[in-house]
């Protein structure tokens, strides 16, 4: 049991632990079919490297977490050191070594190592899951009988192959989330570390090496992703000496993690994924192993009706109520109240912290607003903001001492706010309580559980140690207690919009909001980049007025709706000022996305690769094949006046299709006629529409246009 093949789902991993060390990776990335012992045996030894010179006389493996003391050169697998700064190079040597296998697909291996110099124990979990993706963690015990070993990081690594020569990640800043960046896979570190205290705008989400001219269609490619909502460091390093990794965990701050005797620190989970056809793939893997979660939100998304840019802090129940009704005649199925309901709350300075309904907003309580809302046929979803504080709030004033600060000082002010302490017992259990009152309260269905600065100068506890990771660990216990205390609530993950978007937070919530930008021509990109780790259905898309909040563009309605309608779907606009045809237009979105929200939330997730940058194409196919919906987006004026043809991915080849256009996205602004097939549709082999496509319209800039592709018969 020296050598273990896992397969899953078109993927191999191939682990060997000879030596007595603990396990590396011979291979990961294509299924290399039922291998005989013999065959995995030549494999390792195919694949071992000679001694380069002036070098180690002897070549050892690169473990999951590389080693100095094996004559690694890059960043150590785990970092530590004891109080007389001992114990900063560990090598644990191998005790047990358990492999389960999973009947459907993948399975898991489990090593333990001992290094009795350091006084240390060390475990490497290994998984090859149903979807194909990999997933590794570790962890570290102190075995010593005085303790006090100081664990500075623990980063498990994947290695990839020569084949290798890109980077692709993601960069962004608040309302400009997710925007792609591609480097070399260079000799050196890709590093990115994130230090905010929460994943963050500029979070590279899935790191992906691939081969060269990477796309979403084409090109082999290895991404990994950090689940984790706090400080974090992802790495794409490559040696001199030829290997190359993608490595990634917690980005401890000093003295976070001091281990006393027996006691034992589990890192991250490093989730990989391998595909042969793209970022499309590296994706898929992602969104498979989402939906097969017994977690995974099974209902149908509700459509919902966020008040925030209609009302702002302005509260009034006549207002609301009416948007409520509104609401429901265009077909929205929940009504969220925002930011702005509680004590002292008439402006984003003060009142953050006081969970308490204003009684003098709401002399009679939300119970009356409640109620409307429910006579509507909706259900109702709050805001708020657990772990942030006004320094003019009743709570600040009450209990200083639950703050977030490094000694006497208070960190800068951002938005207003200061972070409440959640690692102090006291702290956490008062919002716990409050939370729990409001939920039992009120028929409360949805929580938009918001988190709007960073976690800097986090100091917690009397010695105002680093405490972003107690306390990460301290929001993900409140949102274990609050699901367990209400299990039928659903939470979003806000966050200042998309900035705590990782698979640590949706272990706990049911929806994350893509960004705070509105404007469909970023959230075109946006929501694009969010789906390399995400499918379309945990993803907050809103319509939201003529005149984005953030960017001060105006698009159409047909724009705003088309873009938001492949996601979970909701609107954000004050439809009272809405015109009775503007309103009826929307209605006829919102009935579309409720008629496709089976194929859009449960189908393929596809990209096109860009010919023309003005041009962009995405769209999900059903998982038969037999249904899809496009997006053809016009984002910028061509260089040409006369478009080419667009091609149509996903689809299945010997299937026979009809392709139409699909109303209400069935007329966008153009600038000539019509191409002839767009009026009665076209039928065509989906292996022919890949290939060859359909001429695309000439639309204006910030246009786009749906396409419906179902398959028909043989006749047609």
């Amino acid at each position: 049991m020296d050598l273990v093949h896992l397969r899953a789902a078109g993927t191999s991993l191939v682990l060997s632990a000879d030596g007595g060390r603990l396990p590396s990776v011979v291979h990961w990335g294509a299924d290399l079919g039922d291998l005989p012992d013999e065959h995995l045996r030549a494999l390792r030894r195919a694949a071992e490297p000679g001694v380069a010179p002036n070098d180690l006389d002897v070549a050892l493996p690169l473990g999951l977490l590389p080693e100095t003391a094996t004559g690694w050169r890059g960043r150590p697998g785990l970092t530590g050191h004891r109080e007389d700064g001992g114990g900063w190079s560990p090598s644990p040597r191998l005790v047990s070594w358990d492999v389960e296998t999973d009947d459907a697909g993948g399975g898991r291996a489990v090593a333990t190592g001992e290094d009795a110099d350091a006084e240390l124990g060390v475990r490497v979990e290994v998984e090859l899951l149903p979807a194909g993706l990999v997933r590794v963690r570790a962890a570290v015990r102190d075995l010593s009988a005085a303790g006090g070993y100081v664990v500075d990081g623990v980063l498990p690594s994947l290695p990839v192959p020569e084949a290798a020569t890109e980077v692709v990640d993601l960069a962004g800043r608040w309302a400009r989330e997710r925007a792609p960046q591609r480097v070399p896979f260079a000799v050196g570190a890709h590093a990115r570390e994130n230090r905010r205290g929460r994943t963050g705008p500029d979070a590279p989400l899935v790191m992906t090496a691939g081969t060269a001219g990477l796309g979403f269609r084409s090109g082999e490619a290895w991404g990994v992703h950090v689940a984790w909502s706090g400080n974090h460091v992802v790495r794409a390093e490559r040696t001199a000496e030829g290997a190359r990794v993608l490595a990634g965990g917690e980005l401890l701050l000093p003295g976070e993690v001091r281990l006393r005797p027996e006691e034992e620190h589990v890192s991250l989970w490093l989730y990989g994924s391998y595909a042969p056809d793209g970022l499309d793939g590296v994706a898929s893997r992602f969104h498979t192993h989402l939906r097969a979660r017994p977690e995974h939100p099974r209902s149908p998304r509700p459509v919902v009706l966020n008040v925030w840019e209609a009302v702002y802090f302005d509260h009034d129940l006549e207002r609301l109520t009416e948007l409520a009704r509104l609401g429901a005649e265009v077909g929205a199925e929940r009504f969220v109240l925002d930011d702005g309901w509680f004590r002292g709350r008439r402006d984003d300075t003060a009142g953050l912290g006081d969970w308490y309904v204003d009684e003098d907003v709401w002399p009679d309580g939300l119970g009356p607003l409640v109620e409307a809302v429910h006579a509507h046929g909706m259900d109702f979803g709050l805001w708020f903001e657990p772990e942030m504080v006004n320094p003019d709030s009743d709570l600040a004033r009450a209990h200083p001492d639950w703050l977030l600060r490094v000694g006497g000082r208070e960190p800068v002010l951002s938005r207003g706010q200061q972070v409440l302490d959640l690692g102090h017992p006291d702290a956490h259990a008062h919002v716990l309580g409050r939370l729990d009152a409001l939920l039992s309260e009120h028929d409360i269905a949805y929580v938009k559980w918001d988190h709007n600065r960073d976690v800097l100068d986090a100091g917690s506890g009397p010695a105002r140690a680093a405490g972003v990771h107690a306390q990460t660990a301290a929001v993900y216990a409140l949102l274990d207690e609050l699901r367990r205390r209400h299990p039928g609530v659903e939470v979003e993950s806000c966050s200042s919009g998309g900035l705590r978007v990782d698979l640590g937070v949706l272990e706990r919530t049911d929806r994350v909001w893509g960004s705070d930008c509105n404007d469909p021509l970023e959230r075109q990109q946006i929501q694009r980049w969010t789906a390399q780790l995400l499918p379309p259905e945990l993803v907050g898309g809103h319509v939201a007025s003529p005149r984005s909040h953030t960017t001060g563009r105006t698009h159409d309605l047909s724009f705003r709706a088309g873009t938001a309608l492949f996601g979970s779907l909701g609107v954000e606009w004050d439809i009272s000022r809405a015109t009775s045809g503007e309103r009826a237009e929307l209605a006829r979105w919102v009935a579309l996305h409720r008629e496709l929200r089976g194929l859009l939330h449960t189908g393929a997730v596809v990209r096109a690769d860009p010919v023309d940058p003005a041009v962009a194409l995405h769209g999900v196919v059903a998982a038969d094949g037999a249904d899809a919906l496009f997006a053809l987006v016009q984002l910028d004026a061509p260089l040409t006046s006369v478009p080419g043809a667009v091609r149509l991915p996903g689809l299945r080849p010997d299937a026979l299709y009809r392709v139409s256009a699909q109303a209400p996205g069935d007329a966008p602004r153009l600038r000539g006629g019509r191409p002839p097939w767009l009026d009665e549709g076209v039928v065509l082999p989906g292996a022919v529409l890949a290939a060859a496509g359909v001429r695309a319209p000439a639309m204006d800039p910030e246009q786009l246009l749906l396409l419906r592709v179902q398959e028909v018969g043989a006749d047609g």
